[in-house]
Parts: C-alpha cells; structure tokens; sequence
C-alpha cells in the first residue's frame, strides 16, 4: 500500500540523515550478502544489491529540507565506508560507497566535488603542494 511505501521511505530517510545512519542502513540490506551461495549467481546478486543501496543512499529523500543538507550530512558517512576493517563487509561497502560516489557526482557534480571528492583526495592534494 502507499501509505506503507511512504511511511518506510521516511523511516528509511531520518535513519540515514542520523550519526552512522548510512552503515546502519547499509548493514541492514546488505545482511547475509556474500556469506553464502555459489559462483557468479552469488556474485551477480551481491552487485545487484550493492548497486540498489547506492541508488538509495543517492537519492535526496523529499523529508529532506535541501539537497545541500542532505549531502552534508550523508557524504562523510559514505566516505567512512570507505574504512571498515572487516574483509567481507568492507569489500561490500567499498562498493557501496564507489558506486554512490560515482552516482552522486554524475548526478550533483557541484555537491559531490565539494561533499566527497574534496575531502577524499584532500590527503593527495596535501602532498603534492607540499
């Protein structure tokens, strides 16, 4: 039902704008991915999955008061992703976080430079002018 959809969609969307909402997010989906099955059929459905959480972390969810504030809040939780320790679940939201980035900046190449591109490459930019 669309009061379900709705309902979900704002649950889902005030969960990813709070503290470690976007790993709590993606854990929740990704749960069980790559512990089992067999060969490319597992792996085709990981990348499926992967690439859905991407969408969805992507998308500026309409409870949101502005794309710029969406940005702020989700991208230096994408980037952490980045950092998990984990082997399997790092592999996972590595691509995650790749294809989110690689969404967002086709999408918002303004919001993605300044909310993910500049603080990744900050440590190679503070090298090479040094």
């Amino acid at each position: 039902p669309a009061w379900l959809r709705r309902l979900c969609g704002q649950l889902l969307s005030e969960r990813l704008m709070r503290p470690s909402g976007v790993q709590a997010v993606v854990r929740g989906i990704m749960e069980g991915t790559g512990a089992g099955g067999a060969g490319a059929e597992a792996a085709a459905v990981d990348w499926r999955k992967c690439d859905t959480v991407a969408k969805i972390l992507a998308s500026c969810p309409q409870q949101c008061l502005s794309l710029e504030d969406y940005y702020r809040l989700v991208c230096p939780q994408i980037l952490d992703l980045l950092h998990i320790q984990d082997k399997l679940t790092a592999r996972q939201f590595q691509r995650v976080a790749t294809t989110t980035l690689l969404t967002m900046a086709k999408e918002h190449p303004q919001l993605a430079e300044r909310h993910l591109l500049r603080p990744l490459l900050a440590p190679l930019l503070r090298c090479s002018e040094a």
